[in-house]
C-alpha cells in the first residue's frame, strides 16, 4: 500500500461518489460468463464465434454477456463483414481482471 492515507484521507462525498462508481463497475464482473470473457480478451481481441469456442457456451449466451459488457463500456466492439470482433475497452478492466487471476486461478494452477 501507498504511504497515503487512502480512502480516509478522500471527502465523504466524493468517496460515496466513487463507491458507487466501484460498486457498479464489479457488479459489471461479478458474473461467471462476463468474467470468463473478459478473461479471454485480455489475451487480445476475440470474435463472437472465437469465444463461443472457448467458453464452450451457445451464441446466444456469449452475444447477451457480450451486451451487457459493452452497454457498462467494459468492451469495445468493431465489425468485420459478417464477424463481429470485441476487445477490451478499458483499462481499468484488463487490470481488474489481471488482479483476479492473480489472486484466484495462477495458484490454483500450480
Amino acid at each position: 500500500m501507498s504511504d497515503d492515507a487512502g480512502c480516509a484521507a478522500f471527502p465523504p462525498e466524493p468517496l460515496q461518489a466513487q463507491a458507487a462508481r466501484a460498486a457498479g463497475f464489479l457488479k459489471a464482473l461479478a458474473h461467471e460468463g462476463r468474467l470468463m470473457i473478459l478473461c479471454h480478451l485480455t489475451s487480445g481481441e476475440k470474435s463472437v464465434t472465437e469465444l463461443e469456442t472457448l467458453l464452450d457456451c451457445r451464441q446466444a449466451a456469449v452475444s447477451q454477456q457480450l451486451a451487457r459488457l459493452r452497454a457498462e463500456g467494459l468492451v469495445s466492439s468493431r465489425r468485420e463483414g459478417k464477424a463481429i470482433y470485441y476487445s477490451i475497452g478499458d483499462e481499468k478492466v484488463r487490470r481488474a481482471v489481471e488482479l483476479m487471476y492473480d489472486i484466484f486461478c495462477r495458484e490454483a494452477g500450480r
